[in-house]
């Protein structure tokens, strides 16, 4: 397998799963003018390429777009609308609540690139975003695409390593990494040791 001539991604932890499988997490701050930059690329630019919806042992919510979404942030709360249905995120500072607990603790407070490897779903790997409020509690898992994936999710017998582009681009522009000029390399360089 070729080297990769850009400096590997950095992660901050390493965590096991139960079932063997290690998820490795690469945090940034999520300020205001981040998390519009990161709206306008995800919902704005890529929304044809991304699944968006909370992942968690149990209830994985699988939600891919068949056209644009209506955008808009009010509030403090991003609304992705696409007629039918909608979904709100707390991005910012809002007065929705009488509780100060509660306008402190709603905003996205924890945010991370992050890449799975092990068993399961998308050939046992899979890379995207996740995003937590203040209290811990996951807000949404956004899955960029995925190499042994279709765009309307099927598995493919050769992997397309060019699918990891947006991965590593927006990596670049919100860790600022440098870009791996073989994205199957990359994909393939080991994680850190897990945290015990």
């Amino acid at each position: 397998m070729p080297t990769v001539s850009a400096n590997p991604p950095h992660f901050d932890s390493v965590t096991p799963d139960l079932d063997g499988s290690l998820t490795a997490y690469s945090y940034f701050t999520p300020s205001e003018p981040v998390l519009s930059e990161l709206v306008d690329e995800l919902f704005g630019k890529n929304w044809a390429h991304i699944t968006v919806g909370p992942c968690i042992e149990g209830a994985v919510f699988e939600i891919r777009f068949t056209h644009a979404p209506e955008i808009r942030i009010s509030d403090g709360y991003l609304t992705v609308d696409l007629g039918p249905w909608h979904f709100h995120l707390c991005v910012g500072a809002h007065k929705s609540s009488s509780s100060e607990e509660l306008r402190k603790m709603r905003p996205v407070n924890k945010i991370a690139f992050f890449e799975r490897r092990g068993k399961g779903c998308g050939g046992g790997r899979s890379w995207g975003m996740r995003l937590w409020n203040g209290y811990g509690e996951q807000m949404t898992t956004i899955f960029l695409p995925n190499p042994n994936l279709t765009d309307d999710m099927q598995y493919i017998k050769t992997p397309d390593w060019n699918k990891l582009s947006l991965y590593y681009r927006l990596r670049e522009q919100f860790l600022n990494e440098a870009l791996p000029e073989n994205l199957e390399a990359a994909a393939h360089l080991p994680l850190p040791v897990a945290e015990a």
